[in-house]
């Protein structure tokens, strides 16, 4: 998480404060988001941005109304050892693009950016942001122009044209 400290005096001799780009603002905002998660897997957030305005968020959990895995401390394809990216079925979480898109206005999303980021929960590290098959065809279908996720290694990936997200899914529920 990145922390700001603030001066109250003004002086000249200091270095200035460099504030982010809206990329790396965005994608700070969608891991803030991501921690609200209820997965013991993997937590992720989404941030629906337009006009450098945010329109929507989500992150990746149970339904609601339904029990949430972080809340009895249990996975169905963890328990029965289902390989990252298979038997997406057997998930009870809806992804955080879906909950974006869901708490989001159709006519405000049209032509608007989605920022992706995920973290591993058993090992702090960055998680693939890169949409699964069906989040894809939900961003389609909202008409959000631009996917800016976060990579494994934490580089920022942009992708305007949503063919070229097509190709194996590495990412799980």
């Amino acid at each position: 998480m990145i922390v700001f400290r603030f001066r109250m005096d003004r002086r000249k001799d200091k270095k200035a404060h460099k504030r982010p780009c809206w990329d790396e603002y965005f994608i700070e905002i969608a891991k803030v988001v991501s921690s609200r998660s209820t997965c013991i897997r993997r937590m992720y957030g989404a941030v629906i941005v337009k006009d450098d305005v945010i329109i929507s968020t989500g992150y990746n959990g149970s339904p609601r109304g339904m029990t949430n895995c972080s809340d009895v401390n249990r996975c169905k394809r963890k328990d029965l050892h289902v390989p990252s990216g298979e038997r997406y079925e057997l998930c009870e979480g809806v992804h955080a693009e879906q909950n974006a898109i869901i708490n989001g206005t159709p006519d405000r999303m049209k032509d608007a950016t989605i920022y992706i980021a995920g973290i591993e929960v058993e090992e702090p590290v960055f998680a693939d942001g890169k949409p699964c098959l069906l989040c894809r065809r939900m961003i389609r279908n909202a008409r959000i122009k631009e996917v800016v996720f976060l990579t494994r290694d934490g580089r920022i990936e942009h992708v305007r044209n949503m063919d070229m997200l097509e190709g194996p899914l590495p990412r799980p529920g």
